[in-house]
């Protein structure tokens, strides 16, 4: 991992996994459980990564619109930052932060295309006043490390860049952003973790490498369970799971 990153903004913000899984008061007041809270996120995640693909954007972008968000719900309600608005905004502050610019105006034309009932009521005016409040829920923290770059790099020194798995690490990596490890592990051990699945998946044997690297790899395998873990759950999410849990933000899903 780059030795600017344990200097960065980012670093200093690392949370406690119990830090980040906390409900606020007045969504609690609605009903929305720690469930409900995270699904809603992972569900504005799907929306950040398929509106992204349309407006075409690179994948650190989207990456970084995903943290935003995520960082903004550390420090501000659901009720009172209303999802679907943030992401949006999100991803309209992420693509000027990554200098990748998407007019505000074209992602309101291919929100309301992608989902018209959802964002039907959304206009340029409501992105760019969001943009300020999200701004100061982030403390004007734009900087973002992703471990995107790391893993190419440890891929390589483990002579494992080989097109299956770069492809089975890179999704494992995409995946992780419908999670909320990028605010509680340093990127270079998410990439690390992604790479420990990936090699156990293609009965790769990569023991020795790990172990020159010096790393605590019970660190590296507790993030692996996470992520395996997610794959399990994410079998039980239903549509009817996420409308109820926006209902009870009185939001259309």
């Amino acid at each position: 991992m780059a030795a600017n990153f344990w200097n960065s903004s980012h670093y200093k913000q690392l949370l406690d996994p119990e830090e980040v899984d906390v409900v606020h008061d007045l969504d609690k007041e609605r009903g929305i459980s720690i469930d409900d809270f995270k699904l809603i996120k992972f569900h504005m995640s799907n929306h950040i990564m398929k509106l992204a693909q349309h407006i075409k954007v690179r994948q650190r972008v989207v990456a970084t619109a995903i943290t935003y968000m995520r960082r903004v719900y550390i420090r501000k309600s659901m009720v009172e930052f209303e999802p679907r608005l943030v992401a949006l905004t999100c991803l309209y502050l992420a693509s000027k932060a990554e200098e990748s610019i998407v007019q505000a105006r074209n992602l309101v034309f291919y929100i309301k295309r992608l989902y018209p009932d959802e964002y039907n009521k959304y206009e340029l005016k409501d992105i760019l006043g969001m943009e300020m409040k999200v701004l100061e829920a982030l403390d004007y923290y734009l900087v973002v490390f992703h471990p995107y770059r790391s893993l190419s790099e440890f891929l390589q020194d483990a002579a494992l860049n080989d097109v299956n798995m770069n492809q089975i690490t890179w999704g494992i990596v995409n995946d992780t952003y419908k999670m909320d490890l990028i605010l509680v592990h340093p990127p270079y051990r998410i990439a690390l973790a992604c790479i420990y699945i990936a090699s156990v998946h293609r009965e790769k044997d990569i023991t020795a490498w790990f172990e020159d690297l010096h790393e605590d790899m019970n660190l590296v395998k507790n993030i692996a369970m996470e992520i395996l873990d997610f794959y399990e759950n994410y079998r039980t999410i239903t549509e009817e799971k996420v409308n109820s849990a926006f209902s009870k933000l009185a939001l259309k899903p």
